[in-house]
């Protein structure tokens, strides 16, 4: 199940919603949002809810056991007195060195144990046919590749449960004593199966106590609206296009200007498709009184590969760093080891293949370029031209990341910065790319417009407004804003109605 589905849109949602506001109490309120949860997760591969559970189950006992390991050892311990503030590896003492915390190895054995199970488990479902392939292609051997089909989200849901468990261990967060409310934490369907990745103390007093509050979840509505248009009118339509220019059969007659529109046309369905499905998260989230961090701020605009990471998908950017790159010594020690392995890992995260791979170190290639040689150059160019570098560096690497062969991959920028010129095979434009673009360029002015902070803008003028403004004026900004969620509800039904391309690519990893 897909939110841009009529039947999610028009059937599971409202009666979701129904059943949620129809009795007040925060347990009522999460025993509904856990039941709708599970049966949006088992619509569509009922098999993969036991999988899902036993996960929450798992990392449920034995954080619990990391918990009473540091209790246990601390009652049989007089604790030195501390002088500073709480870090991630207990207290600093003066002289800056930590002192021990008891019951740290233990809860560090059962740490272990619990990432090893659930990165074991991402590990089977997600990478073997890959490993087993990849060994195969080594040793030039034919070896067996086993077919496992993918559990949607589990990416999402594995780094999410291994947040909390890791926040546990630091004592960051405390232990979630309710297997229920751990559940729902894991298995909210507004961002279970395509993110944001949520941290558990950002929310854990949201799923124990909260409140509605009419005006939020108003703001969640016009979120969750916006986003379904986005998902809808832009990123659909813009997805279709991409795969009619750059599928595999077409590369070889590919024009100079085909490849580059059909490229610029999937960074379009790209950005729309996930950040659609962010908004729509956040604004369930809203409606609900769940408050989600933002996952993209407009990376379009960014003006390095360094702040483009800063913008898209905020909250894989931000698990990286907190649970990957700090521990791993960050910027203290070996830095560009450090990002080399990050950059793997968000590279494989993505998929289990290697184009995948290549797309993380092709990122991890020019953020160190710019640490190393490029940003203090930057500093001296024209302001317009960063803003052009940033936009060559993701749509290059946005053909790493459609084409699964990297062969295919190569080929497209080979007809992307014309080599095809030089063997006659290649030529500037074609009849059906130019008629495809004059079908389209309204579609493509109006995609370009939305990757700006224009919406953002409008959000600032209408509070504005909104407080300004008493009586008739402010009603009648109300009624405007009403008529405008409408349209796009109307809109985004019509081009849902009949239209079998609604992908979300997110949901493939």
């Amino acid at each position: 199940m897909v939110f841009s589905s009529l039947f999610f849109l028009y059937i599971f949602l409202p009666a979701c919603l129904i059943l949620y506001f129809i009795r007040k109490g925060t347990a009522w309120r999460n025993g509904v949002l856990i039941a709708f949860s599970l049966v949006f997760y088992a619509w569509g591969e009922p098999v993969y809810i036991f999988l899902m559970l036993a996960t929450v189950f798992v990392n449920w006992f034995l954080t619990l056991r990391i918990e009473r390991a540091y209790l246990a050892a601390a009652s049989d311990v007089v604790q030195p007195q501390r002088t500073r503030a709480y870090f991630s590896d207990g207290y600093e003492a003066e002289s800056g060195e930590a002192p021990p915390v008891p019951g740290r190895g233990k809860a560090k054995a059962l740490l272990v144990c619990v990432i090893a199970i659930d990165l074991g488990l991402l590990g089977v479902f997600k990478y073997a046919g890959f490993v087993v392939s990849s060994i195969g292609g080594l040793l030039h051997v034919d070896l067996p590749v086993p077919d496992i089909a993918l559990p949607i989200g589990i990416s999402f849901y594995t780094f999410q449960v291994m947040s909390y468990v890791i926040d546990v261990y630091r004592r960051e967060s405390a232990a979630q004593h309710s297997l229920p409310r751990l559940l729902l934490y894991v298995s909210m369907f507004p961002q279970l199966v395509a993110g944001p990745i949520v941290r558990y103390e950002h929310i854990s007093e949201q799923i124990e106590y909260r409140e509605t509050d009419w005006r939020e979840a108003g703001r969640g509505v016009e979120r969750f609206l916006a986003g379904l248009a986005k998902k809808a009118i832009l990123a659909n339509v813009c997805g279709n296009i991409a795969d009619t220019l750059l599928k595999s059969e077409n590369l070889g007659q590919l024009s100079f200007a085909g490849a580059w529109f059909g490229v610029c046309m999937f960074a379009f369905q790209i950005y729309f498709d996930f950040s659609a499905y962010s908004d729509m998260a956040i604004g369930m989230g809203r409606i609900f009184g769940f408050r989600y961090k933002e996952n993209f701020n407009y990376p379009y605009i960014s003006r390095s590969a360094t702040e483009f990471w800063r913008r898209w998908h905020i909250s894989l950017g931000t698990f990286f760093r907190d649970y990957v790159y700090i521990p791993l010594g960050g910027n203290r020690s070996n830095q560009h080891r450090n990002l080399f392995i990050v950059w793997a890992l968000t590279g494989l995260w993505h998929g289990a293949s290697w184009n995948f791979v290549l797309w993380g170190l092709y990122w991890f290639a020019f953020i160190l370029f710019e640490k190393l040689w490029l940003r203090r150059r930057m500093e001296r160019w024209h302001p317009l031209l960063p803003n052009a570098y940033c936009i060559l560096v993701f749509l290059v690497g946005w053909v790493f990341f459609y084409y699964t062969d990297i062969g295919e991959a190569a080929h497209c920028l080979s007809r992307m910065f014309g080599f095809g010129f030089f063997n006659g095979t290649q030529s500037i434009t074609d009849t059906g790319t130019a008629l495809l673009f004059q079908n389209n360029v309204f579609l493509f002015i109006v995609s370009a417009l939305a990757c700006l902070p224009i919406g953002r803008a409008v959000a600032r003028l209408y509070r504005i407004g909104e407080y300004r403004f008493g009586g008739g004026a402010q009603t009648a900004i109300f009624a405007l804003r009403c008529a405008w969620l409408a349209a796009l509800l109307y809109v985004s039904t019509i081009m849902l109605v009949g239209n079998s391309y609604n992908p979300f690519i997110y949901f493939r990893f």
